[in-house]
């Protein structure tokens, strides 16, 4: 079981370092060196989705492994790291399923670079709002990864002790 339980510990480790990586590195950094907005936001939406469909099955992956796993753990813990891994997939096909594909509508709408749309025009301000949603839906995804990752490592450690 202690196998099980370091790679689960893993698997949530790579997507929260994936997630951070794609949060505090690529996407401003896609926008501070590629020529064009649109370009960064193209390489940013395909990152985010790798991200994204990460997080759906990982969490899916880890919500399995947490019935399988599951000795010597009160049902609080037990039921909040359950919560958090749901969360985790919830938010990551949220994101990808619900607030992506209507990011990418109102672009196909907005017919030109987004930049190019005056702030006030009801376009740019759908598109800047579904683009908040998107961002708060991964930093959720983020914290319930962190809480989850705590769960688990606790849980490790009192089960070789």
């Amino acid at each position: 079981m202690k196998l099980i339980s370091d790679f689960r510990i893993l698997l949530l480790g790579l997507w929260l370092g994936a997630a951070c990586f794609f949060s505090f590195a690529v996407a401003p950094s896609a926008f501070s060196v590629l020529p064009s907005r649109e370009l960064a936001g193209s390489l940013v939406n395909k990152t985010l989705a790798i991200v994204n469909y990460g997080g759906v099955v990982i969490g899916l992956i880890l919500l399995a492994g947490s019935y399988i796993s599951r000795e010597n753990v009160s049902r609080v813990r037990l039921w909040t790291e359950r919560g958090a891994l749901l969360l985790i997939a919830g938010a990551c096909a949220f994101g990808q399923f619900i607030i992506a594909p209507r990011l990418s509508g109102l672009r196909g709408q907005i017919g030109r670079p987004i930049d190019e749309v005056a702030l006030d025009d009801p376009l740019r301000v759908a598109f800047n709002n579904l683009h908040g949603y998107s961002v708060t839906v991964l930093i959720a995804a983020m914290i319930a990864a962190i809480i989850a990752f705590f769960l688990l490592v606790r849980r490790a450690r009192n089960t070789t002790n």
